[in-house]
């Protein structure tokens, strides 16, 4: 198997490039935003043919870095999109971050390249343009995030038409049980602290305000052709239980498995074979116990706001997602509080009046964009 990985040096990259390490897997291709250092390593390691850098600046520096190597780099979209579309890759793991990821996934479909899928945004702002290409070309998509991987591990060897739900599991993230009151004033280092999983800072902060859960709502329902009333959600603080599906006779099938997105990645590049895991063992008598709980929609709106965003359709979860991208961004570099990035989301579907249901790449992209320039990020 030959893949290109786009988005090699964030946490899904690196662990893609730990399963390829240990099954000999090609790497055709490497992409990156702006971390060259560590690009550089990874490039010298799995000499892959070229080497997307998204800021031209850093593509030209890692260019003299890679002077004495036959690798190509390739600065701006043109080189993600390089990457995206080699000739030589079977599989492309798409692992940008943000609606950023769109085109990307477009372009390795078109091309007739299977997708190993880790940029839930992809489906929560283009579903339906993706799985019209997906359906139109063949390709396989394969789900990374642990939990729609789940959901696609259980669902092997059932019936068609016999699943009645899905019930996504969520660890509650950093701040599970606080109030509204309690949430007023926590920092950055306080959501960053995730319990169970190492992300990076953008999915960590959305797993704090449960966005992540409610972009994963979105991204199943597009993956399973089920509806919003056809997902539940389950606060699962051990994240042992990845998800689940309940089928029409009320049997519920779970994928357990230790917190490590190595075992979702590696079943999506080596499906449907079972292969040695560079993840730990599971061991159920040392946890003894797992917890469930409903999850508090008032308290996390994020969640709630998804779930509208999806009933509603068109470009509303487009709107939603740029919203909440701008917001953390804001979080993170401590222009608002906490709690304002669910205020911002919920503003900014409240001003949203277009309820077209048959859009366009273009509308998509429009919509994106003319809701960053509202909140200030142009």
């Amino acid at each position: 198997m030959n893949i290109s990985v786009l988005g090699s040096t964030g946490s899904i990259g690196v662990q893609t490039l730990d399963v390829a390490r240990m099954h000999n897997i090609k790497v055709c291709a490497l992409t990156a935003y702006r971390s060259i250092g560590s690009l550089e390593k990874q490039a010298r390691e799995f000499m892959p043919d070229i080497v997307g850098v998204l800021d031209e600046k850093s593509a030209e520096q890692l260019k003299i870095s890679l002077s004495d190597t036959n690798i190509k780099v390739i600065g701006g979209k043109e080189g993600i999109l390089a990457a995206a579309q080699h000739e030589k890759a079977d599989t492309i793991v798409n692992a940008v971050v943000g609606v950023a990821g769109l085109l990307p996934t477009l372009a390795a479909i078109k091309a007739k390249k299977n997708l190993a899928l880790a940029n839930k945004e992809t489906l929560v702002s283009g579903g339906s343009i993706v799985m019209n290409e997906v359906k139109k070309t063949g390709i396989k998509l394969y789900p990374v995030d642990s939990e729609h991987s789940a959901i696609f591990q259980c669902l092997q060897g059932c019936p068609e038409n016999s699943l009645k739900k899905i019930i996504l599991t969520a660890s509650g993230g950093s701040f599970f049980g606080k109030t509204r009151d309690e949430l007023k004033n926590v920092t950055v280092e306080n959501a960053l602290k995730h319990p169970n999983w190492s992300m990076g800072k953008k999915i960590t902060i959305d797993s704090a305000t449960m966005m992540n859960k409610g972009l994963e709502v979105i991204e199943a329902s597009w993956l399973f052709g089920v509806s919003d009333d056809e997902i539940d959600v389950l606060i699962h603080r051990e994240s042992i239980i990845h998800s689940m599906i309940q089928l029409k006779d009320n049997a519920v099938i779970a994928q357990l498995g230790t917190a490590d997105m190595r075992i979702p990645i590696q079943y999506a590049l080596t499906y449907p074979e079972r292969l040695p895991s560079p993840a730990g063992e599971l061991d159920l008598a040392k946890i003894a116990q797992l917890h469930f709980a409903k999850p508090d929609y008032e308290t996390f709106k994020c969640l709630a706001l998804c779930r509208q965003a999806l009933r509603k359709g068109g470009l509303y979860p487009t709107v939603a997602n740029a919203a909440n991208e701008v917001a953390v961004q804001m979080f993170l570099e401590e222009k608002i509080g906490f709690l304002d990035i669910g205020e911002i989301v919920e503003k900014a579907l409240a001003d949203f009046t277009d309820n077209r249901q048959d859009i366009t790449l273009e509308d998509i992209l429009q919509a994106d964009r003319e809701t960053r320039i509202k909140l200030g990020d142009d």
